[in-house]
């Protein structure tokens, strides 16, 4: 009887444990979907009460959002949390570059995200960092890859944005050349 006891507890512990960490993953997504919607192109080709509008009503979403706590502790040795600290320190290390060199950031950023995925990456592996990777605690390796896979996609929004301003200022210029011609 007391074992069935304890194997339900510590099912009913990974079960709240797993929730939690949905939910801080469903609060990573919103907080980004949110970002992104402030950010986007579409907001652009609105009218200016509409756009004003949206920007309260996210603001407004997103501080609701930011006051949300979710939190789940990884227990670690000292071998992982310095493994963590090293990770964390290379990923901050791209992206503190990030606008300096957008294409080389994102291809480092590529590799060191190939070095936490199974499958065969497009590039090159950052051998180095998959080792300190492997040091980590399992649910450190699934946030840090969910961490590397946001910054991938934030730098490929940034990417379209940047194409499509640039188309814009193009086209305007041809207007601009049409109209003396």
């Amino acid at each position: 009887m007391t074992t069935w006891k304890i194997k339900r507890d510590i099912n009913l512990v990974e079960a709240l444990r797993d929730a939690a960490s949905s939910m801080e993953q469903e609060k990573e997504t919103l907080l980004e979907m949110i970002h992104n919607i402030q950010n986007s192109q579409d907001m652009r080709n609105i009218s200016e009460g509409e756009r004003e509008e949206l920007n309260l009503t996210a603001k407004r979403l997103m501080g609701r959002t930011l006051t949300v706590e979710v939190s789940v502790e990884t227990i670690r040795n000292p071998q992982q949390q310095e493994s963590l600290l090293h990770a964390t320190r290379m990923i901050d290390e791209v992206v503190g570059k990030l606008l300096d060199d957008l294409e080389d950031s994102k291809s480092r950023l590529m590799s060191l995200y190939g070095a936490c995925t199974s499958e065969v990456p497009p590039g090159p592996i950052n051998q180095k960092f998959q080792s300190v990777v492997i040091g980590c605690a399992i649910e450190d390796q699934k946030k840090i890859k969910r961490r590397l896979e946001t910054l991938l996609r934030n730098v490929e929004n940034s990417e379209k944005s940047i194409m499509l301003l640039e188309h814009q200022k193009t086209r305007a210029r041809q207007l601009c050349n049409n109209g003396r011609d």
